[in-house]
């Protein structure tokens, strides 16, 4: 048995059927965790159970689009008619709608921030009333982005939506402290169905899919790895060892696990009475606008061929 128990915890996770979410129900269980298996495919989610129980551990499906309060009230019942609780949930659920702000509708902004935000949010809120309920603590891991730290070209809705779950977890830490459940937002990078669309990453994607290891630059310097090296954050945040961590961004990947920043002032400038445009003008290029904060994902160092 793994040192990290979560023998007798129940934990749903949402989009769990493959790619990232696949990789931390199966995380979960194989620490002893029981898991409901969520996606909007049913012989995904089914795929799903049956890979989880031939590696030995218990899940159930629950075939449901994450976003509204039903949906989230679904995911929980299943959980307490299954197995008697809910001790852990993995708010992983989401979908792309990519396009630049002049190309993106209404229909792109609105699908991607009811799945990803508000999925999020009903699905906590339904959580955290359970938890509550039994008195015994829990663990809410929700999952975020670079995109939602730093923004993303073409991703006004999913960055958006990111950026809006980093800061709940930041406020929910405070709201179910004294509850004793703890929340953090995790910031996964790994090599997946849209990692696999990037020019740059795709040939060692592909060689990795024909058992060639990713190379160190990429697992340490980009911190880039497959799912399975993300998951392990998972069951950690949801044991015990996890308790007195709450309210944080944590980025994993490959190699490489971080602590990301909270926003926060980096410089201040005064003036007596107020300022003015012409006072900003004046003084903000060689005061707090002497060096301005960049903006995206930075762009990943290969090295020179």
């Amino acid at each position: 048995m793994p040192s990290i128990d979560l023998t007798g915890k129940v934990a749903v996770v949402t989009g769990s059927g493959r790619g990232l979410g696949l990789a931390y129900a199966h995380a979960l269980a194989a620490h002893g965790a029981s898991v409901v298996v969520n996606d909007v495919d049913e012989a995904v989610a089914e795929a799903a159970v049956k890979s989880i129980a031939e590696a030995g551990g218990t899940a159930v499906a629950e075939v449901v689009p994450v976003g509204t309060s039903e949906a989230a009230e679904r995911l929980v019942n299943r959980a307490v008619e299954e197995f008697g609780r809910l001790d852990v949930l993995v708010t992983n659920a989401g979908i792309l709608r990519d396009k630049v702000l002049w190309k993106m509708t209404d229909e792109d902004f609105d699908a991607v921030v009811t799945t990803h935000l508000k999925g999020t949010f009903t699905c906590a809120r339904a959580a955290a009333v359970r938890m509550r309920e039994q008195g015994e603590g829990g663990t809410l891991i929700l999952v975020g982005s670079p995109a939602g730290q730093r923004g993303n070209f073409g991703q006004t809705n999913y960055a958006a939506a990111k950026a809006g779950i980093a800061a709940m977890a930041r406020t929910w830490s405070m709201e179910l402290g004294r509850a004793n459940i703890t929340v953090n937002a995790i910031v996964p990078v790994a090599a997946t169905a849209m990692t696999e669309t990037i020019p740059a990453f795709a040939p060692y994607i592909e060689a990795m899919k024909n058992g060639e290891p990713l190379p160190a630059f990429l697992r340490k310097g980009e911190g880039f790895g497959t799912p399975e090296d993300c998951a392990a954050l998972v069951p950690f945040l949801a044991s015990e060892a996890a308790r007195s961590i709450t309210g944080q961004a944590i980025g994993i990947g490959g190699d490489k696990v971080a602590l990301w920043s909270h926003p926060q002032e980096i410089r201040t400038a005064y003036a007596d009475g107020g300022w003015t445009p012409d006072t900003l003008a004046d003084a903000f290029p060689t005061s707090v606008g002497a060096e301005l904060q960049s903006v995206g994902i930075p762009a990943p160092k290969f090295p020179e061929a």
